[in-house]
């Protein structure tokens, strides 16, 4: 069994009982606001299918996340091999989509610096990357204390549709080298 503990939180593979949860998380316009669309359930219970049994394959990936003794899915961060080419492919990316009732707790910077030391630690992972839509300045600021780096090759999201003003992406990095050299500073 996956299970993985920060400070505050739990990281951990999939259960079913996270489903409807991530149901109603896909479906809430504040969560999917940077995304073409909201989920149905049906195409939120597909997503966690393929998530965690990307999970089951490798051992990793986007894990669900819960809060001991207060919330026991709030929803996911981790890593991930894209499922599209992008300019950059091959990569692994971090990221992260977490319930709004828990936005503004750090939970995401926490996660995400767990999850960004298993791929570098863990996997040896030479760089990991993360992207959004340019208008997502949030999690532009989660990338911003992980100690990414802005790269400025923006790019178009293929999955986005043409048009879409959240199709154009920004792209950030972060290197193993500048991992480890942000741990001894």
């Amino acid at each position: 069994m996956i299970k993985f503990r920060t400070e505050r939180l739990i990281l951990r593979e999939w259960h079913n009982s996270d489903y409807p949860i991530f149901a109603r998380i896909n479906a809430d316009p504040d969560v999917m606001r940077y995304f073409p669309a909201i989920l149905s359930e049906e195409e939120s219970n597909a997503n966690a299918d393929i998530i965690s049994a990307l999970i089951e394959k490798r051992n990793w990936g986007f894990w669900a996340v819960e809060i001991p003794d207060i919330a026991p899915f709030i929803g996911f961060v981790g890593l991930h091999v894209p499922l599209v080419t992008l300019p950059f492919s091959p990569c692994v990316e971090i990221g992260w989509r977490l319930d709004k009732k828990f936005w503004g707790y750090g939970y995401a910077t926490e996660a995400a610096n767990f999850a960004l030391k298993y791929g570098f630690a863990e996997l040896n992972l030479d760089e990991i990357v993360s992207f959004t839509s340019e208008k997502n300045l949030p999690s532009q600021a989660v990338m911003n204390r992980l100690g990414m780096r802005f790269d400025d090759d923006g790019f178009e999201h293929p999955s986005v549709p043409v048009g879409s003003p959240l199709r154009k992406h920004v792209l950030y990095r972060i290197s193993q080298e500048d991992w480890r050299t942000g741990l001894d500073s």
